[in-house]
């Protein structure tokens, strides 16, 4: 079956599980060097409809978070619209996807997700902690909070209700998260204390790794460069991640 796949944590998880995708975004990445071969119909949030219609597709796949509700509207061919928000969701959405395209590798991963899904353990400072790419300053035994940022000019972090949040919660790192009033909050990095406020400065969307010189003149306490894609790529990636913390433990 011919895919396009428009959600890049999907794209490397059916490309892994032998689906043939003919048609991605630009966002999709991985694996490498596979998807240098496949044609790009765009981004996330726009596309070009004929050439996406050019490719013939059996199957479009989206997903509600990652793709805006006109896509679906315009779609030249049949879609399929996941909806991942939180790590609970992946076993129903890989096994939705494993049914459509008739293909049980996805369900096994489905199988490994739900193994995944064991309740954290949890952290506190000092110990070592998930996903650190760099550390810029370690946190003191005096941390409340952790906020996970996401983006610079303007500030921006994410608040519990959202897929990363989940992934840190598997870390242990839920007692110590913010609530926000929106998902995707704007934040002034003045209003947290510095003496007990660990940021954390994802490698994306935002490439804080490259531009980490810039980082202690804008914030006085702990924080540190975590990998933006373990936590934000939803299926294998973020399974793997996962299960690598299980193995450690």
């Amino acid at each position: 079956m011919r895919v396009v796949s428009l959600v890049p944590s999907w794209t490397e998880t059916l490309i892994e599980a032998g689906v043939e995708v003919v048609g991605r975004t630009r966002f999709c990445i991985h694996p490498k060097p596979e998807v240098s071969e496949i044609a790009i119909v765009g981004g996330t949030k726009d596309w070009d409809a004929r050439a996406v219609a050019a490719l013939k597709p059996d199957l479009i796949v989206l997903d509600r978070e990652e793709n805006p509700k006109s896509m679906s509207e315009q779609a030249p061919a049949e879609w399929l619209a996941t909806h991942v928000s939180t790590t609970a969701d992946l076993p129903r959405e890989l096994d939705l996807l494993a049914r459509r395209l008739a293909e049980p590798r996805l369900a096994q991963f489905a199988r490994r997700w739900e193994e995944a899904e064991r309740p954290p353990i949890p952290w506190k400072p000092g110990d070592e902690l998930p996903g650190v790419i760099e550390w810029g300053r370690r946190p003191t035994s005096k941390l409340k909070v952790i906020v996970y940022v996401i983006w610079k000019n303007p500030w921006m972090a994410v608040s519990r209700d959202t897929f990363i949040a989940s992934m840190l919660g598997h870390c242990g790192l839920t007692p110590y998260l913010p609530q926000f009033a929106t998902k995707y909050p704007q934040i002034e990095l003045s209003s947290f204390d510095p003496e007990t406020t660990l940021l954390l400065f994802s490698s994306e969307p935002y490439p804080f790794l490259k531009y980490k010189s810039e980082i202690p003149g804008v914030w006085a306490g702990s924080y540190a460069i975590v990998n933006g894609e373990s936590f934000s790529w939803f299926g294998v990636r973020s399974l793997r991640f996962l299960e690598s913390l299980r193995s450690n433990a």
